[in-house]
């Protein structure tokens, strides 16, 4: 179980069996004045216990750990963020737009019933009654995905163009928009950083971590979030998405109507909602395998090609953290090149309100050299 918060991990209990037989034969000593042998059948049995005495110190301090916000999950962190008035954001099925096309010689109106089921799986749902009166031959209709989640993004204008159950006088169907706002549920680490910020909301002078924290509110597609006021009176707000996305003119928008509330932003506070400010930078890198694992270089090859792919989300999934490639180094290095060179610069610095996304993207494998 791994903390959050770059805090120093607690451990309530010593869980190793080396150590708590140790202990058990410490104790025995000082309440009985002997020493237990090797062979004593009476040390065997101690023994025998220890693995159970390990087991339960370690579901032990699991459950004490659950009491720390650091190490909370599941149900407990609900808990949680129910005291602090927190819920947590629930996974929301994707949306697209659906048109009917109708026989022109149909004899009268016909009603498009909602919960109509059309596409293939992932299945969506025709959103509400719809009737059609004669010489209307195509209508359009919104529809949400049946499974909740980004399994419903995605679906190009045209793909979902067949129908579960035939309707009468309905010639074809075609989705006109790209079905997309589905998300999953808020995960545990983005729940907890927002129950951590969570005191910050009930200020009313709206200080820079409430609007923060209302920020990140609004959907768990935002992972960062900064609040700076540049001029008296003035609040201006930053947005990145997951993956380090840039913010549609949407998403802004329902920032905006979050941040907007009565009883968020205070009177005299004049916000406005934005994208950061993108810095371009270049990540050209060559490295090599050590000649002694030739025989696993396929391997690595595909350890670093990944490690070189979290590091560009890494870099891009937080504002003002500034490109330094001695990170990059480090975590190819951990992944298996033996040498790594950065033919870019090697460090560039990013402002608070700005985030770095590569303008050039090169990972090239020169072959093997000796360690």
């Amino acid at each position: 179980m791994t903390n959050r918060f770059n805090l120093p991990d607690l451990n309530f209990f010593e869980k190793e069996p080396d150590l708590i037989e140790r202990e058990m034969l410490l104790h025995v000593e000082e309440k009985t004045g002997l020493t237990l042998q090797r062979a004593d059948p009476r040390r065997k049995f101690l023994q025998a216990l220890i693995p159970f005495i390990s087991m339960e110190r370690n579901r032990l301090d699991h459950k004490l750990k659950q009491n720390r916000l650091a190490y909370a999950e599941d149900d407990t962190l609900l808990h949680m963020g129910m005291e602090m008035s927190t819920e947590k954001l629930e996974a929301k099925a994707a949306i697209t737009t659906i048109a009917f096309i109708l026989e022109e010689d149909r004899p009268g109106t016909i009603t498009i019933q909602a919960g109509a089921l059309v596409g293939e799986e992932p299945y969506f749902a025709i959103d509400e009654n719809l009737i059609v009166p004669v010489g209307e031959n195509i209508v359009t209709i919104s529809a949400t995905c049946m499974e909740k989640g980004e399994i419903g993004n995605g679906f190009l204008p045209g793909e979902i163009s067949s129908m579960v159950e035939p309707i009468p006088y309905v010639k074809s169907i075609q989705n006109t928009t790209i079905s997309s706002d589905g998300v999953e549920e808020e995960t545990d680490d983005a729940y907890a950083e927002r129950i951590r910020l969570a005191p910050e909301s009930f200020s009313v002078a709206g200080s820079e971590l409430a609007y923060i924290y209302w920020a990140k509110s609004t959907t768990q597609e935002i992972v960062d979030a900064t609040a700076d006021s540049p001029v008296e009176g003035e609040v201006d707000i930053r947005i990145l998405m997951r993956d380090g996305r840039i913010p549609t003119e949407e998403e802004i928008k329902l920032v905006e109507e979050t941040i907007s509330h009565k009883k968020v932003r205070p009177l005299t506070d004049f916000v406005t909602v934005g994208a950061p400010t993108v810095v371009g930078y270049e990540a050209v890198v060559e490295y090599w395998i050590g000649s002694k694992n030739a025989t696993v270089s396929t391997i690595i090859e595909g350890q670093v090609n990944t490690a070189y792919q979290q590091y560009l989300v890494w870099q891009r999934e937080k504002m003002g953290r500034d490109v330094d490639f001695s990170e990059l180094i480090a975590r190819l290095k951990q992944a298996g090149a033996s040498r790594v060179a950065v033919k870019s610069e090697m460090f560039i610095e990013v402002g608070k309100t700005e985030v770095a996304h590569p303008t050039l993207m090169s990972l090239t494998l020169r072959g093997l050299v000796d360690d």
